[in-house]
């Protein structure tokens, strides 16, 4: 199966849009294990059985692990996710964006050291960056497009004068995700839930393209706003959720609320798919 019908069908399977980011910090474990480096891939572990069977996939943020020299405890979490959520896809948010033999080993750590169905890239350096990643017809990228944080506006919003239409650069980016960028068909893109008006219009742009929607909790997204804005039959999307899910609660029973807070975030993404 490709990436993206392994994403139709945990979405169907599990009946739900959400994505649960693994965003591992020790400051902020339950009390017994609180600044444990040791214990990243225990917490994951965690997560991942709470919530297995109520996600679309799960994505784990690669600083998160690399910057406390634990990247053989994401290894040891992808490969429990295979084992504990076999159907569910894994989405490295990497956000790597190089050329050349470098680029080609960035898509080699993803897929092959880490096993990742899919990682996020940043295109800015242009198809150079990301043509190596689309090489394997089965895995999938999500290019950063228009991100949830007020800055993406220094760049992604402005105007191309030398492009027909001068669309906005993100506008730019999804027409190429939905058409020359996308030769095996698994290129999407990382829409902000803080923007639901962006959404709508680089779903418009992208109509088939699988989106990657970080900032619906901690954030502030509005998950209504988000699924009625990029969720349509067939073109799957991805609400990410990560610190309102691994911190609901400090205690011993962290991972029960954690399934808790994705469960109410699963129901509530689903009440607002449009009805029409």
């Amino acid at each position: 199966m490709s990436f993206i019908d392994r994403l139709r069908a945990a979405e169907r399977r599990n009946d739900s849009l959400l994505c649960v980011g693994l965003d591992p910090d020790p400051a902020r474990f339950p009390d017994t294990w609180r600044g444990d480096v040791s214990r990243i891939a225990d917490f994951c572990r965690a997560i991942v059985d709470a919530t297995a069977d109520l996600v679309l996939a799960f994505k784990p943020q690669i600083a998160y692990f690399s910057a406390f020299g634990a990247e053989d405890q994401l290894e040891q979490v992808i490969a429990h996710i295979r084992r504990a959520a076999p159907g569910v896809p894994v989405i490295l948010d990497a956000k790597r964006g190089d050329i050349g033999a470098t680029a080609e080993l960035y898509a080699r750590e993803a897929f092959e050291r880490y096993d990742a169905d899919a990682v996020t890239l940043s295109p800015f350096m242009g198809w150079d960056s990301v043509e190596p990643y689309v090489r394997s017809p089965d895995r999938g990228v999500f290019l950063l497009c228009r991100t949830s944080n007020a800055g993406g506006d220094d760049l992604q919003a402005r105007r191309l004068a030398d492009v027909a239409g001068q669309p906005r650069l993100y506008e730019h980016l999804a027409h190429l995700a939905q058409t020359q960028w996308n030769p095996s068909g698994q290129t999407g893109l990382v829409v902000g839930a803080t923007y639901p008006a962006e959404i709508a219009r680089v779903r418009e742009l992208a109509p088939t393209v699988p989106l990657l929607i970080p900032g619906v909790g901690a954030q502030g997204g509005d998950a209504q706003a988000t699924v009625q804005a990029g969720w349509r039959p067939g073109a799957p999307i991805a609400v990410n959720s990560s610190r309102a899910v691994l911190y609901a609660s400090a205690g011993a029973d962290f991972a029960a609320a954690a399934r808790r807070a994705a469960d109410a975030t699963r129901r509530q993404l689903n009440a607002a798919k449009p009805t029409a």
